[in-house]
């Protein structure tokens, strides 16, 4: 018992347990938001947050000077399909002109499973977008979860612990990684700013990003794992 034991552990790593911490809490707090998402009236918690984003009073104006909300709207294009559509087939096609076809199908199924999920998602919970403050983007989608939100997520956190591999020295893993989640998150508060989405819709889409983003890379370590001991043994 204790050497099977033993085994398990030297066979588990830290990061392995790291991605299922997150996973874990992701789906957590995703099933707390959805509680949030189908009450009947927007949680003062909601509220409170969107509401300071304007200027006392005024819910048609956003606060801070008049060239953030230019930014804002740049920001939140890096969480558009379109921008992440050409991203991750750019990193595909890449991946396959260096004969790498493994992560290449990886990638796909990551952020096209995620882009299937967050639809699904969308339809299930069925939220209406806020209307406590004027829309400064178009919208046509549901609210929960933020699909800008997920989709950063899942696309920012694969391609960013993608290339991870391939970086020498953790120095550079780090800020990769930090880069990736930095901009997952100005994707997310960029909805809030400009007022399509309630934060709880954002805070369920880092949630089910984030999971489902430590989910495939999960898969794609037992994978690896698995070909080193088969190609070993």
């Amino acid at each position: 018992m204790k050497n099977t034991t033993s085994k398990l552990l030297n066979w588990i790593e830290f990061p392995v347990l790291l991605a299922g911490l997150v996973i874990a809490g992701g789906l957590w707090g995703f099933e707390e938001l959805m509680e949030v998402a189908r009450d009947t009236t927007p949680h003062a918690f909601d509220t409170e947050i969107l509401l300071a984003f304007r200027e006392a009073g005024q819910p048609d104006n956003p606060i801070g000077p008049p060239w953030l909300e230019g930014a804002m709207r740049d920001i939140t294009s890096l969480g558009s399909a379109s921008v992440l559509v050409l991203m991750t087939a750019a990193v595909i096609v890449y991946l396959l002109l260096i004969h790498r076809p493994g992560p290449a199908f990886l990638v796909f199924v990551a952020v096209a499973g995620g882009q299937a999920l967050s639809s699904t998602l969308k339809l299930g919970i069925d939220r209406p977008r806020p209307d406590l403050v004027s829309h400064l983007a178009d919208v046509a989608s549901l609210s929960f979860p933020s699909g800008h939100a997920m989709l950063s997520a899942v696309t920012y956190l694969t391609l960013g612990s993608m290339a991870s591999r391939f970086l020498p020295g953790r120095t550079t893993k780090v800020y990769v990684l930090a880069l990736a989640v930095l901009t997952t998150l100005l994707v997310g508060i960029s909805r809030v700013y400009l007022g399509v989405h309630w934060p709880s819709d954002v805070l369920a889409g880092w949630c089910a990003g984030f999971a489902w983003a430590m989910l495939c890379w999960l898969a794609a370590w037992a994978l690896q794992r698995w070909r080193g001991q088969t190609d070993g043994g």
